[in-house]
Order: C-alpha cells, then sequence, then structure tokens
C-alpha cells in the first residue's frame, strides 16, 4: 500500500511545523513524518518550512541570519502559542514512535544550497540515532549529490510543474540516472499512469507530494504510487483503509 507522510506535522490540521503537530503524527498511524531544517547563524538545526520566520509565525527574519535563541522566540501562527523546534528535539519526540523520517534539505532564501549544511544534519540525526530511519528528500540536486557522498541513506528528488514541463520525462529521468538518484516525487497533480510507468520502467521509484484533498488522495491510492504527502495525515490515513477494503472486497 501507498505510505503516508505527514507533510510539515500535518499542517492543514494542527499548523505548520507546530510541536503539537510533530507529537500528534507520532502517534498517527502512517509511516513518516516529513520536515525541513535550516541553518542558524550559531549552529544550529530548526525544523521549520520558509527560510525565514515570515508568514508563517509572529516575527520575520532568514532563520540563517538569526540565533537559535531568536528563533525560539518566534510563536508558530495557529499554534496556540508555541515555538519552533530544533532536529534534536525532534529526534526525542520520534524515538519510541513507529513513524520515520523524511528530512527535507531546504535552500536558503535565494535558492541555493545552504553551505556545509548537509554533514551537520546527517551528524545530528546520527547522534539521535535517527539516520537509520531517514529518507531524504531535495528540489535541489546539488544537495542530493552533498547527500551521495555523506551517507548511503535513500535520496529523492522532489520534481516541481516548472521542472517537468522544462525537462521532459526522457531527461528527467536521465538527470536522475546520472547523478544515482533512485526515486523522485512530483505535484499529485502532474502525475499520471503514463509518467509512472515510464518512470518505473527506468528502475526508479515514484512518489507524490501535495496530496491534501480527498481527490487528491484517491488518485494517489488508485495509480500505486509509493508514498505521498500529505497536510491533513487524518484523511489520508481513513481514506487509505476505505481503499485497501474496497480492493479487498473487489478480490
Amino acid at each position: 500500500m501507498t505510505r503516508i507522510a505527514s507533510h510539515r506535522g500535518g499542517t492543514l490540521e494542527f499548523g505548520d511545523s507546530t510541536p503539537h503537530g510533530f507529537r500528534q503524527s507520532a502517534l498517527l498511524a502512517l509511516e513518516e513524518l516529513e520536515f525541513d531544517v535550516h541553518p542558524t547563524c550559531d549552529g544550529a538545526i530548526m525544523v521549520h518550512h520558509d527560510p525565514t520566520l515570515d508568514g508563517t509565525t509572529d516575527r520575520s527574519g532568514a532563520i540563517v541570519e538569526m540565533s537559535e535563541a531568536e528563533v525560539r522566540k518566534a510563536v508558530i501562527n495557529y499554534s496556540g502559542g508555541e515555538h519552533p523546534l530544533s532536529l534534536p528535539e525532534l529526534c526525542t519526540i520520534y524515538g519510541d514512535s513507529q513513524v520515520d523520517f523524511r528530512c527535507e534539505i531546504k535552500p536558503d532564501g535565494d535558492g541555493f544550497a545552504y553551505p556545509d549544511f548537509v554533514p551537520k544534519v546527517i551528524e545530528t540525526l546520527r547522534s539521535q540515532n535517527m539516520l537509520q530511519r531517514t529518507v531524504f528528500s531535495s528540489f535541489l540536486m546539488a544537495s542530493l549529490d552533498e547527500l551521495a557522498v555523506a551517507t548511503e541513506r535513500p535520496r529523492l528528488w522532489l520534481v516541481s510543474p516548472a521542472v517537468l514541463r522544462q525537462l521532459g520525462q526522457a531527461a528527467l529521468i536521465e538527470l536522475c540516472r546520472s547523478h544515482e538518484v533512485p526515486e523522485i516525487g512530483v505535484h499529485v497533480d502532474s502525475a499520471d499512469a503514463a509518467l509512472m510507468a515510464q518512470v518505473q520502467d527506468a528502475g526508479l521509484e515514484f512518489g507524490v507530494w501535495a496530496a491534501h484533498d480527498a481527490s487528491q488522495l484517491n488518485k494517489a491510492f488508485e495509480l500505486g504510487v509509493k508514498v505521498l504527502t500529505c497536510d491533513r495525515p487524518s484523511l489520508a490515513i481513513e481514506l487509505r483503509r476505505r481503499f485497501a477494503a474496497d480492493k479487498q472486497e473487489d478480490e
């Protein structure tokens, strides 16, 4: 069955990258927690989607230009007063959970990879005994290349609709092969059976992201993609249960 990843800790259920959302996702009947990481100026690794605090908290500023203490002062919108977590704190929440990690290596505000960031993320996960439970993802091929040098953990390339259109399917697959990336994830609205078949025929795994409503989720389950990310994990779990029950009846 298609794996479910709680996107940012279930943004539409629990708020964007909130401690409450991460705690709740750790208890759900799903396979992965999807989250994003950024460095602070004093070497901490914070779990937050955007490179800035603008728009998702009561503060503003680029995380990479702020200290850990400054980032922690921010109150996340719709969180009931909660503050951003560090990566070690997130690891503590999931130490006894059955849910594994899907860690997205984010770029800075200009779209470039943070210098020397990937090894720090890997070492933090290793020190917290979570590296062997982590799959890495990124929109940046440069970050995926860094990951390949630093760890043998699985990597997947997140492909935006614009990149998919610009490259085309054949070039997309060739780029994965040349960089030895074994899996791609596309926006659910870009996915179809033909694209999935072409990717799988090339020996690559295929998943989708941004499957947030019932029609998108059902599409992903019907296609049989490897994994999906969803802002509404409870809905995804229920629809997967129904899909499995219906499939069993048909058999």
